[in-house]
């Protein structure tokens, strides 16, 4: 039975702990919507980039602010959104969640996990967008990013900070490129962010599922744009990698971000900005699409030693068409990056994997990145593809060439062949630098074309077997010594004796 005096104290109670609180909500009207695109009145103190929820629970991002009204782009579905429905606005830009927890998983642009593996627990929310490093809070490209890629290691280093353009006409191992180098970063220390950007869902779980079979998943996040959808999805989706990217590298740690690919990313905006009645310029892209991809991939960097040392690396993809490179939007890319990795869909249907034009593609930094072991290698390796490519031309006259002609023509043949390298087998640094160096003080020379790839294999056994100590060597100390470079000679010389009916001309 409850007592009077009970009932008072109770009462007095609750009244001390009511306090009146006000609260204030910014919100708008919206005057039109459609096409993903909504125009909202009323959103005085709204700010760019900031995230706005409709009636529907979809979010929304806004990208212009004009005299009377604000434009924001869907992140979802206008469906059950109408002429006149509240907005309200966030408080907060437009952040993704960071951190380890994400490693492992296949995420959309906004960082909700699509790969039915449960929910994810960030560490932290970070803007998509922030100011890139300033040149003092940087430091010159000094490490490697070993790709395990025998042509792009010896000819077009990369370094870790680095920005360097995968670029060729569809169909040409540009995907195949990037996949390749993220199984090569197995136990090297560096996370890999893949952002696809408008590729079919389907091509999307492959990639996941190969990397899963080769255990490159484990430190790999696959942020998912696909071509279903809505174009703001598309576009913020980079920015997330590269989000995701800085915090391991204000962590001090390693990160390499691919993007594929850009091209894709400039119709989606171009898309967003006619929508929203921007003034479209050359190809009827708006005239801010340079500072579009500027601003994104100048957040690569390598901090100086103050900040931690990390790095990230940015690894855009742009796709072609029939190779022409002088169009807007890869003339743009190219002018922002350190350097381009050219696919040339002629190589790549004669039979030459990776498909990669040696004389246009280049690397403005890695050089200085490259270990010295293979820096002695590829000196000569370039020279001799190049005289190699000019001379090629003639090859059908071989008869009417002199000796030292042919000699050349067949140096490059075995250069080309050596080369060549089959997807998804990535080779360590030591393995490269062996092959290389026989290869280009011509012991190769005498052997057939065909049985080139076979004695790659043989020989690394042979090498692991009599002499373990000169791949040990390259390996720990990154350097080619002289009389490490003479024993190398002499046991190539050697597998060639012991397998001489096998590999004679």
């Amino acid at each position: 039975m409850l007592k009077p005096e009970e009932v008072s104290w109770v009462l007095q109670h609750e009244l001390e702990k009511y306090k009146e609180q006000l609260h204030v909500e910014s919100i708008g009207r919206i005057l039109q919507v459609g096409d993903g695109i909504a125009r909202i009145y009323g959103l005085e103190d709204v700010m760019l980039s900031e995230l706005v929820t409709f009636s529907n629970g979809t979010t929304g991002m806004v990208l212009n602010l004009e005299v009377d009204n604000v434009g924001a782009v869907l992140f979802g579905t206008d469906h059950g959104i109408k002429e006149h429905d509240l907005v309200k606005r966030t408080g907060r830009l437009v952040s993704v969640p960071v951190g380890d927890a994400l490693l492992g998983r296949i995420i959309n642009p906004l960082g909700e996990p699509i790969d039915d593996r449960g929910p994810i627990a960030a560490d932290a929310l970070r803007p998509l967008e922030t100011i890139a490093p300033n040149v003092v809070q940087r430091q010159p490209v000094h490490e490697p990013v070993e790709t395990g890629i025998k042509a792009i290691d010896a000819m077009i280093p990369i370094g870790r900070g680095q920005r360097e353009l995968i670029i060729g006409d569809r169909q040409t191992g540009k995907t195949a490129l990037i996949l390749d180098t993220i199984l090569n970063q197995k136990g090297k220390g560096m996370v890999c962010i893949y952002v696809a950007i408008g590729q079919k869902a389907s091509s999307i779980f492959q990639i996941a599922q190969l990397l899963e079979e080769h255990g490159a998943l484990e430190y790999t996040t696959i942020i998912a744009a696909t071509a279903s959808d809505p174009a703001p999805l598309q576009y913020i989706a980079p920015y997330a990698g590269t989000a995701l990217g800085e915090h391991f590298m204000y962590q001090g740690r390693h990160a390499l971000c691919f993007y594929d690919d850009l091209s894709k990313h400039a119709v989606s905006y171009r898309q967003l900005a006619l929508l929203l009645r921007r003034p479209a310029g050359r190809e009827a892209y708006p005239g801010d699409i340079f500072y579009l991809h500027s601003r994104l991939l100048e957040r690569a960097a390598k901090l100086s030693t103050e900040l931690g040392g990390g790095s990230l690396t940015a690894i855009p993809v742009i796709e072609t068409q029939a190779n022409d490179l002088t169009t807007y939007i890869p003339t743009n890319i190219i002018s922002i990056t350190d350097g381009q990795i050219f696919l040339e869909s002629s190589l790549f249907h004669a039979g030459i994997r990776p498909a990669i034009n040696i004389g246009i593609s280049v690397s403005r930094v890695g050089g200085k990145a490259q270990p010295k072991a293979m820096r002695r290698v590829a000196g000569s390796l370039r020279l001799d593809l190049a005289q190699f490519v000019e001379l090629s031309a003639f090859a059908q006259f071989k008869s009417e060439l002199d000796e030292a002609t042919q000699a050349q023509i067949t140096r490059g043949e075995r250069l080309r062949e050596v080369l060549n390298q089959e997807r998804f087998s990535p080779l360590p640094l030591e393995k490269q630098v062996m092959l290389l160096y026989i290869a280009t003080k011509g012991i190769l020379d005498t052997v057939p074309l065909e049985k080139i790839k076979t004695l790659e294999k043989k020989f690394y056994a042979f090498m692991a077997e009599h002499y373990a100590f000169i791949p040990q060597e390259i390996q720990t100390q990154q350097v080619l010594h002289t009389e490490t470079a003479e024993k190398l000679l002499e046991a190539a010389k050697k597998f060639l004796d012991v397998n001489q009916h096998e590999f004679a001309q």
